[in-house]
């Protein structure tokens, strides 16, 4: 998870996972892993949700106790922090993911 968390090859950690900002290369070319056979398509985003929103409202509430800020003085301060930690763990997330479903056995092999 950790090598998959960095963007390399879960298996071998010596090519770089993503071809683009969240398509995984199909194999590694040099384990050979099938790294495009896992389908990692819902869980990362649901992850980064989860541990953003946690973070960002729990910042929110403890802004609210110490300062009497308007509603569009909040959002403009907390949304573009939102957006940067999605955009920023998105990536590393869907790496940790891949490595964890190929430890798991998780690969789709193409029998429906």
């Amino acid at each position: 998870m950790a090598r998959g968390f960095g963007g390399r090859c879960p298996c071998c950690g010596k090519t770089r996972l993503f071809t683009g900002w969240l398509r995984a290369i199909p194999a590694c070319a040099q384990c050979h892993a099938p790294l495009g056979r896992v389908r990692a398509d819902d869980a990362p985003p649901y992850f980064v949700i989860f541990a953003v929103a946690h973070v960002v409202i729990a910042a929110q509430v403890l802004l609210d106790s110490t300062l009497a800020l308007s509603t569009l003085a909040e959002a403009a301060v907390f949304m573009p922090i939102a957006l940067s930690m999605c955009l920023g763990l998105l990536r590393p997330v869907k790496g940790a993911t891949i490595g964890l479903m190929l430890q798991l056995g998780m690969v789709d092999t193409g029998n429906a």
